[in-house]
């Protein structure tokens, strides 16, 4: 089971140290509105549920310290070589190209100690942040997409 705080199941972004507190400055920013993980390895291997739409999770920063609240808006099951172009730039990270998002995955995955293949299931997470650290999340629906 996933880590909770004040009820809410945490969302940890990458790997602890500089990447996690990139992944989440952008996060916290505005600039990356989705997330990616694996089925087998995220959800099935951990016994963990999917999120749900309208589900409220805590993001962490390296420390597991509390550093804001998302809200998620949609979830998407797809084969990885079948993640979009929307979904790549959603991540906010960079990609030129739906390929260099498949091949930043990949590497990621395998230093995980994971290979996926052209049909492992990614389970895409779009979100938006609610809340930063030290602010009250705000408990208004969200905003048509």
């Amino acid at each position: 089971m996933w880590p909770r705080i004040d009820g809410l199941r945490v969302l940890e972004l990458g790997t602890p140290g500089k990447l996690r507190t990139w992944l989440t400055d952008l996060t916290l920013s505005g600039t990356k509105r989705a997330t990616a993980g694996l089925l087998p390895l995220d959800y099935e291997a951990e016994g963990e549920e999917l999120e749900q739409i309208g589900e409220r999770l805590v993001l962490v920063d390296s420390s597991g310290e509390r550093a804001g609240e998302i809200e998620i808006t949609r979830v998407e099951l797809t084969p990885f070589a079948e993640v979009t172009w929307e979904f790549a730039q959603a991540e906010g990270e960079g990609y030129s190209s739906t390929e260099d998002w498949r091949e930043t995955h990949r590497r990621y995955w395998a230093e995980q100690g994971y290979e996926v293949s052209h049909n492992t299931t990614v389970v895409c997470l779009w979100y938006r942040v609610v809340s930063r650290a030290g602010e009250s999340p705000n408990r208004d629906p969200a905003p048509p997409t």
